[in-house]
């Protein structure tokens, strides 16, 4: 195998391997560091010696896109959850309500914030869900009324792809043997079955994420004193919005700076906003 490592006239080969292979893998690194040809008595002597003969590895590459369906909800929920909260907290507070009025306010928001994030993403992922899985019937049919003109058909797609005609044609059967029909949702219409939507899971995940950081306004009304009410909550659920961006777009493998201060930024102005209103209504009603 290392035939072509060794100098001309070697005829003896030894072996020295530090760390034999333990098993089969995809991929096999060899490095060979020194070929070292002796004669003695004109018997030609090689040794090659190879510090890391082969080194089994594993290669996995992790992959962000697999997140999206559960990231998506959890992130919503989340900020949702702080930004509609606080606003409405906000939003009392500034029209010169008392404490236990604004923890009301807080309370009904946290359990209709949660409850109204499940349904919406319930019924919002369910609806793509129903359209995937007419797709799926739909491909299914046609696979089983022309199953040659199916063929043809994702042949031409990895011709457009860039595949000689006849590579593209054996390349279409063979994926097709293993998997017609997840084949031809994948490069047909986009659609990867380990990937469906999930509503269920959308949904669970929104509401425990609303409900979880729906309490940090409330935790700021609990502790800051009567005169800073509305600065301490404006400015802990600020800073809370910031730490969620920037940990969004970590997992999202986006800038942390420019996913911070977007969030941050739409909170600051739905705050802006809401305590604006309150103020407006507060000072006409009394």
């Amino acid at each position: 195998m290392f035939s072509s490592m060794l100098k001309p006239g070697c005829e003896n080969h030894r072996w020295l391997l530090s760390k034999p292979p333990r098993r089969a893998v995809v991929r096999m690194h060899r490095r060979a560091l020194s070929t070292v040809c002796r004669t003695r008595g004109g018997a030609s002597t090689s040794t090659v010696v190879i510090t890391k003969p082969v080194v089994p590895t594993d290669r996995r590459e992790m992959h962000r896109s697999g997140r999206a369906g559960w990231l998506r909800a959890a992130v919503l929920g989340s900020d949702d959850a702080i930004v509609s909260t606080a606003s409405l907290m906000i939003g009392v507070a500034a029209a010169s309500a008392s404490k236990r009025a604004i923890m009301v306010a807080g309370v009904a928001g946290l359990v209709a914030g949660a409850m109204s994030m499940a349904v919406g993403e319930y019924v919002s992922v369910s609806s793509q869900r129903d359209a995937e899985q007419a797709d799926m019937g739909r491909e299914r049919g046609e696979l089983a009324a022309d199953p040659k003109g199916e063929m043809q058909e994702l042949a031409k797609i990895y011709e457009k792809r860039g595949l000689e005609k006849d590579l593209a044609m054996q390349v279409a059967a063979q994926l097709s043997a293993h998997d017609q029909l997840g084949a031809h949702m994948r490069d047909e219409l986009g659609i990867d079955q380990a990937s469906l939507s999930r509503p269920m899971q959308a949904a669970w995940i929104s509401a425990a994420s609303f409900a979880f950081f729906a309490v940090v306004p409330i935790v700021a009304l609990l502790v800051a004193p009567a005169s800073l009410r509305i600065p301490a909550i404006a400015a802990v659920c600020l800073a809370s919005l910031a730490g969620l961006g920037a940990f969004g777009g970590y997992l999202g493998g986006a800038p942390l700076g420019r996913a911070s201060l977007r969030v941050t930024l739409g909170g600051a102005l739905a705050m802006a906003v809401t305590a604006l209103i309150g103020r407006i209504l507060g000072v006409s009603v009394s």
